[in-house]
């Protein structure tokens, strides 16, 4: 919908090229990874998902210390004899360095992981961002966990990694270089990310306690937020609610929020449908607003839909209409 509505002003990436060309985006950009852009902290978030223990991390940091940033690459393509041969040096344990090999071998089952990569498409993100284009992330048939949690840190960590190098560079020296950019974040089923259990391991994590000195904030949209961790939700300065039935889902959005249990009783008062709670530093208090209806009679007064009078069909014009005019003052 935003490519629709904003064209050039948005750039798609894709982990699925074909599923996006099925949804008619025909110029979103395919997304690929190479294993030596995987690093040891990438490898400790899918802990889980990989079924490893403190033990294999351990053997990742021996193979990155031992053989250098492409270590992963080079240690996916070692036989048992190569492997024998690392442990003979003094290096690691046996079983648990083959142990490991199998279970990181899942990665390259992943569609947009390679071995190498000709363009380097986090660094094309970068780019875009620093030029002010709006980038989307489309996972298509690429959306179980393991894919999600992987493509996101590692592209969000060297996003975190270049803003924080021009922060401290405009602050030395705020004079001859320009202030960054401001750049915001988001991610859906937040609670992937920030539960209290990996919280601690992600970049998202980071950048929800540090990253506002650094130009950087994270929009963050999830429909169970007990399950954030509550370090990382006392740092949300703004939040909007819809109704939430849940006890402790309530709980969480009134998290250190003064007057909670009165806008409790408000928040279990609203429509279902179109109803949102802001509150925090957006607003001079909380208050309840109607979000608008992005229906056919939306798009028709933009001059976004018109009417092709030869068949009566309503055809979808792309960017009819200057983007202030979505959100006149």
């Amino acid at each position: 919908g935003l490519k629709q509505l904003f064209n050039h002003e948005v750039i798609v990436f894709t982990l699925d090229a074909e599923s996006s060309r099925r949804r008619g985006i025909t110029d979103a950009q395919e997304m690929r990874i190479a294993l030596n852009q995987i690093d040891v902290e990438d490898i400790a978030l899918l802990k889980n998902e990989l079924n490893l223990s403190e033990a294999s991390i351990e053997s990742a940091l021996i193979l990155r210390e031992k053989i250098g940033p492409h270590w992963l690459n080079t240690f996916l393509t070692m036989t048992n004899e190569d492997i024998d041969m690392f442990v003979e040096q003094g290096k690691g344990h046996g079983g648990a360095l083959k142990a490991l090999q199998r279970k990181l071998s899942k990665l390259e089952d992943l569609k947009y992981v390679k071995s190498v990569v000709a363009n380097d498409s986090i660094g094309a993100m970068i780019k875009y961002l620093e030029a002010g284009k709006h980038i989307i992330l489309e996972f298509g048939s690429q959306n179980n966990l393991l894919s999600y949690m992987l493509a996101t840190n590692i592209i969000t960590r060297r996003i975190h990694k270049k803003y924080v190098e021009v922060s401290e560079a405009y602050n030395a020296d705020p004079i001859n270089i320009p202030q960054p950019r401001k750049l915001m974040i988001t991610i859906e089923e937040a609670h992937k990310f920030l539960d209290p259990a990996v919280a601690k391991q992600t970049i998202f994590g980071t950048i929800a306690r540090e990253m506002r000195k650094y130009f950087v904030t994270l929009l963050i949209v999830d429909q169970r937020p007990s399950g954030i961790d509550n370090e990382v939700l006392s740092q949300v300065g703004t939040r909007i609610t819809a109704l939430l039935n849940d006890d402790k889902d309530i709980d969480a959005v009134f998290t250190g929020v003064s007057g909670g249990n009165t806008l409790k009783t408000v928040l279990s008062q609203m429509d279902p449908k179109q109803q949102a709670m802001i509150l925090g530093y957006a607003v001079p208090m909380p208050v309840v607003i109607r979000t608008r209806s992005y229906n056919t009679d939306f798009y028709k007064a933009l001059g976004y839909l018109e009417v092709n009078y030869e068949n009566k069909e309503e055809v979808f014009k792309r960017g009819a209409k200057a983007q202030d005019d979505l959100f006149p003052v």
